[in-house]
């Protein structure tokens, strides 16, 4: 063997394995034991910048990129100058285009010494809130205010009447609100306030055993209004006759008509459909009959629901021509009755044996009647054969 070759072969069996040699357990391995920060994002960020740094320290703030929402609430906290107050605040939300910025500016200054909210802070922000479709920030400000985080104002409270009414699960609280402006000295309910409760309760006239319920709402709001010295415009007086009216309580909305001119309040459209359709449904057909041609004679159109209430009582009346007068007048007037109200008068003059004026009928309404498409004329055709049949 030459000397070279065993030389080499020497030196490597004295040399240490290296792969032989003892390492730490791999569980041990880069683990910084007891870490004196806690490992986030932001502290990362840091240890990277100072590791880079020749002096080792934290980078200043100013190295953070700031987001442009971060950017706009500094830029509108340094405008606030010294010894703000609710004016300057409230000129400052207004400006905000971004509910999110206008509520971050409403906290940070709401936590400064020697400043308080007040109404108008309040009302802009919730305004705000309500604006952008931030309900539950909205909810949160309305419990404060109620529960006596600022003075109360007319403003403020019906906006937050409004909201609550608009909410389901704050029908209630409007309720609440409103007592605790009746039991107020300087903030009683006005005009809009009842106008918003009443809409409110109307909207859930769905069926008579329902508006049966809250009929004790409407008739207690009116006594309230009345004592309070509120005085109702047609509008407010138009809800609570419909009221009345739906609950076939035809007598008292008949008495709120009367009353109308009391308030300076003069009888519209509305007014007079309500009461007519309330006394036809009641089975009072002459009188809401009555009040169909003092409505048409004083150049009122009628809706075309009422048109068609008034037609159909007519019809099971046996009224058959006072009830296609009616008919004739909405098609003047360009509404087009639907496919029951021309079966209920039809049918009826066929089961009373007047059949041929039926079929005449017919064939007239569908000459004026631009709406009547093919389809429902041969079902109402096929109905009246069907009827004389029997």
């Amino acid at each position: 063997m030459p000397a070279t070759l065993r030389r080499l072969l020497t030196a490597t069996l004295r040399r240490p394995n290296i792969l032989s040699l003892q390492r730490p357990p791999l569980s041990s391995r880069h683990v910084i034991p007891n870490p004196s920060f806690p490992f986030t994002l932001r502290s990362l960020y840091h240890r990277l910048l100072s590791s880079s740094s020749p002096s080792g320290q934290d980078p200043p703030d100013s190295f953070r990129t700031r987001t442009p929402l971060e950017k706009q609430f500094e830029t509108w906290v340094q405008k606030l100058k010294p010894g703000f107050g609710p004016p300057d605040v409230d000129e400052a939300l207004k400006a905000q285009s971004d509910p999110d910025l206008a509520l971050d500016i409403f906290r940070w200054t709401a936590q400064q010494r020697n400043y308080k909210h007040n109404h108008s802070t309040y009302l802009t922000m919730i305004k705000i809130l309500i604006n952008g479709r931030r309900y539950r920030h909205a909810e949160t400000l309305l419990e404060e205010v109620v529960a006596g985080a600022c003075e109360i104002s007319v403003p403020l409270y019906n906006s937050i009447i409004r909201f609550c009414c608009g909410r389901k699960m704050l029908f209630n609280r409007a309720f609440d609100v409103y007592k605790k402006m009746l039991n107020s000295e300087n903030c009683k309910p006005t005009l809009e306030t009842y106008a918003l409760l009443l809409n409110s309760l109307l909207r859930r006239f769905n069926n008579i055993t329902v508006c049966h319920v809250y009929l004790r709402s409407v008739r207690s709001l009116s006594k309230q209004m009345k004592a309070s010295g509120v005085i109702p415009d047609t509008f407010v007086l138009n809800m609570i006759i419909k009221a009345y009216s739906k609950c076939l309580e035809v007598d008292e909305a008949l008495q709120v008509f009367r009353e109308m001119g009391l308030y300076g309040c003069e009888p519209n459209g509305y007014t007079y459909g309500y009461i007519a359709k309330g006394l036809c449904e009641k089975g009072r057909v002459g009188q809401g009959l009555g009040f169909y041609k003092e409505m048409r004679g004083k150049g009122l159109v009628p809706s075309s629901s009422t048109y068609m209430v008034v037609i159909c009582s007519l019809a099971l009346e046996r009224r058959y021509e006072d009830a296609s007068n009616v008919v004739f007048d909405m098609l003047s007037n360009s509404m087009s009755p639907d496919l029951l109200t021309y079966k209920t008068l039809l049918e009826g003059l066929c089961r009373d044996g007047k059949g041929e004026e039926a079929f005449d009928l017919l064939e007239t309404f569908r000459s004026r009647d631009r709406a009547m498409n093919e389809k429902t004329y041969k079902t109402l055709l096929n109905a009246l054969h069907f009827v004389n049949r029997e």
